[in-house]
């Protein structure tokens, strides 16, 4: 039997360090703000990366289910190659249940994990960066020849 060349044990460092390349993101923390015909919910995004493509290795910002709306509308455009997940339905009643929260929360999470788990989508998009990690909200998000301007979420 011939010897493996080369082979060695893995370090601990190896072994348990994070891998070369990671993205992780998570939707938390659902707040709802304002009084009856102005309320909504907003969710934190929590992305931790060491990709180049991406300023900050860990970020916390919020969003709203129109500003997921909003970057998935600009993300079909932007990559017409990519086929973007769909978002998790609107809900008209009930809306503010925990129940209803947290399912919306869940679908948030799984279409994020989805498009920031894409290699085209995590290096080619000019709008992935900015959505999980600029604080200033929506209004970050450009397409070539176009600036969108959004308000923020306070």
């Amino acid at each position: 039997m011939q010897a493996i060349p080369d082979a060695r044990q893995q370090t601990f460092e190896e072994i348990y360090g994070p891998p070369e390349n990671f993205l992780e993101i998570e939707v938390r923390n659902p707040q709802t703000h304002g009084t009856s015909r102005n309320m909504y919910t907003s969710y934190e995004i929590v992305c931790r990366t060491n990709i180049p493509a991406f300023k900050l290795k860990h970020s916390v910002v919020r969003r709203r289910y129109s500003d997921f709306e909003y970057f998935r509308d600009i993300l079909e455009r932007e990559s017409a190659r990519v086929t973007i997940p769909p978002l998790p339905g609107k809900v008209f009643t009930n809306r503010f249940s925990d129940d209803v929260i947290e399912h919306r929360r869940e679908g948030l999470q799984r279409f994020l994990q989805i498009v920031v788990g894409h290699p085209l989508l995590q290096t080619g998009s000019k709008v992935l960066a900015s959505f999980v990690q600029d604080p200033t909200g929506t209004e970050c998000l450009v397409e070539p020849n176009r600036i969108y301007n959004r308000t923020a979420i306070a």
